[in-house]
């Protein structure tokens, strides 16, 4: 009899144990116990950046904090400068983390190579939401037909030549896929106040930075603006400014590629942020910014706005931002890929040196807006760290003045 109890108990790990094995844990399925995480081993610290007390009617409040994410990896940092992680518009530091089909997301991909990892929310998302209610009011993330449109599947709508080589989105990219459904539950609102948003990450930034040291900021789609307002706040403290599809198109934004000359809506004033900047020769209003519209104007390939080439217009440039390495990550088949060019050649009449790495020309292929999320997602992360890496070890054959060194130690 004990034999035989045995045997059944034997049979039933057994069958138990099968049955994990064969668990769907795409999407929502991966919060089940018996779903193995792939994010790597890490210890994390949360704090709240910037800020200040204000005297409301109800009493003292603090208004224009960050929330910062402190990551340190289980074995130890390898790497002499930290990683600062700006999320998108519409979602929140999260994005970082394991991707929504449950695979290894880019913050763990920094802590396996020993990197020191910094997760921002920004001012007014997620945990960064604000008290100030009028202050920072709100409007909606996303839907779900925007992020199958121009995230997920714009291969379906088909509303710009290249959107046909998308071939990366993990699952259909349609809701009532469990993958699409989990990416579209991490969106929430964000603000109507960019100018508000751009002026307290500007302190919270660069606060951030004086407490941590120089570090590399990497950034996506909107989450661009931080970079640039940061660097052009304290541009010592900042080595890189690493971009994966920059949405901050100078002076307007695009709503749709259906067609050439629509789908377009004016936006940041100062060019790339909607507050001021520290141009030469200094501006104190953007209308003291003359422009002008240049290119042809496709689906393929949209027109641009810059600062006018008048013979007697004198080109404002931004001396601050230009000390930063810039670097810009496209998709071959990502909406950006059709007006990225706009953001280059704004940064380089300001002054400003730029990389930019189409992903297509580097071997990496299939990638819409959220290539950092999709399957090769590896791939991509292997190339925006070699970008990194070769910046580092020219800090570090560069830095005969101990300018940095003080931080390594």
């Amino acid at each position: 009899m004990f034999f035989l109890w045995s045997l059944v108990i034997g049979l039933a790990t057994v069958s138990s144990a099968k049955s994990s094995d064969d668990l769907d844990c795409t999407g929502i399925n991966g919060i089940r116990p018996q779903c193995e995480s792939q994010e790597t081993s890490y210890k994390r610290d949360v704090f709240w950046v910037g800020g200040h007390y204000v005297n409301a009617a109800i009493g003292l409040l603090t208004y224009d904090q960050a929330y910062v994410e402190k990551l340190t990896p289980h074995k130890g940092i390898k790497k002499p400068y930290p990683v600062v992680l700006f999320h998108g518009g519409g979602v929140s530091g999260a994005t970082w983390l394991n991707t929504p089909d449950n695979r290894k997301g880019f913050a763990s991909m920094f802590l396996d190579l020993g990197y020191q990892v910094y997760v921002v929310d920004q001012t007014s998302v997620g945990r960064g939401t604000q008290e100030d209610l009028v202050g920072y009011p709100l409007r909606i993330g996303s839907t779900a037909n925007i992020s199958e449109v121009g995230f997920t599947a714009p291969e379906i709508a088909d509303a710009y030549p290249q959107s046909q080589q998308h071939t990366q989105w993990p699952g259909t990219g349609v809701r009532g896929d469990p993958i699409f459904d989990a990416f579209e539950s991490s969106f929430m609102p964000l603000t109507t106040n960019n100018t508000r948003q751009e002026i307290s990450m500007r302190a919270a930034g660069c606060e951030l930075l004086q407490l941590i040291g120089p570090s590399f900021l990497i950034s996506h789609s909107i989450g661009a603006i931080h970079p640039i307002v940061i660097s052009d706040e304290c541009p010592d403290l900042v080595l890189g400014n690493v971009n994966l599809e920059p949405g901050n198109i100078p002076f307007e934004s695009y709503t749709g590629n259906a067609t050439s000359s629509v789908g377009r809506s004016a936006a940041r004033p100062f060019g790339l942020t909607v507050s001021n900047l520290n141009y030469d020769p200094p501006i104190s209003n953007y209308t003291e910014l003359v422009t002008e519209t240049v290119g042809e104007d496709t689906p393929e390939s949209r027109s641009c706005i810059q600062q006018s080439s008048a013979a007697n217009y004198t080109i404002h440039t931004l001396p601050n931002v230009a000390k930063v390495p810039y670097v810009a990550f496209t998709g071959e088949a990502s909406p950006h890929i059709t007006y990225e060019h706009c953001v280059i050649q704004y940064l380089n009449q300001v002054g400003v040196k730029t990389d930019w790495i189409k992903m297509a020309d580097v071997g990496v292929h299939g990638n819409a807006h959220f290539g950092f999320l999709e399957k090769n997602n590896d791939e991509y992360f292997k190339v925006v760290e070699a970008w990194i890496k070769k910046a580092a070890n020219g800090i570090g054959s560069s830095d005969s003045g101990g300018k940095y060194s003080h931080w390594r130690a």
